[in-house]
């Protein structure tokens, strides 16, 4: 099986990749790259994703690339990850009895070759209280999550319904993702 690099540091993504295979390195991308002026919040996972993608196939051109990016979208506005306690109470408060979209946009590059998807889930929180948001909150696991909340953990207690695939709310539609991979020409 050929190699597959995954551009992340995400122990989620690192954990779900290897569904896919065990011949698996993950690199860091270390770069975030300015979003372009009037880009939708609906293509910003993927743009994203390409960036992380492209800064690590340059050290790996006869890999296969993995670069993915997450957001959380609530009436076109995204719920980036918490900068602090008060933003992830914040975030929170405004999914609390609502509807959201999770975009995961995953970008697949060997050599000079490049292709790009996204995976849209929808998900329902039920009415939050005061005392459950600062609840989760002390846990700290939402402080480092898209939109402040992760579905694999406590944050699950929030969850109403989702529509669309478990695992990409997580951060990795692995099943969508083997399936490019095997298009893209990945054995």
């Amino acid at each position: 099986m050929e190699k597959l690099i995954l551009a992340s540091a995400s122990p989620r993504r690192r954990e779900l990749i290897k569904l896919i295979s065990d011949n698996v390195i993950c690199v860091p991308s270390g770069e975030e790259e300015a979003l372009p002026d009037g880009i939708l919040a609906t293509e910003t996972a993927q743009f994203l994703a390409y960036q992380k993608a492209k800064s690590v196939a340059r050290d790996y051109p006869s890999d296969f690339v993995v670069g993915c990016d997450t957001v959380v979208i609530l009436q076109d506005t995204i719920l980036s990850k918490p900068k602090d306690e008060a933003d992830a109470h914040n975030k929170l408060s405004t999914l609390s009895g609502k509807k959201h979209k999770v975009i995961t946009g995953c970008a697949i590059i060997k050599g000079d070759r490049m292709h790009t998807f996204s995976q849209e889930t929808q998900v329902e929180f039920y009415l939050l209280s005061d005392e459950e948001i600062r609840r989760y909150i002390d846990t700290k696991e939402p402080m480092d999550k898209a939109g402040a909340y992760g579905i694999q953990g406590a944050g699950s207690l929030f969850v109403k319904g989702i529509e669309g695939d478990y695992f990409n709310v997580v951060g990795l539609p692995v099943a969508r993702l083997m399936r490019e991979l095997k298009a893209f020409g990945y054995r």
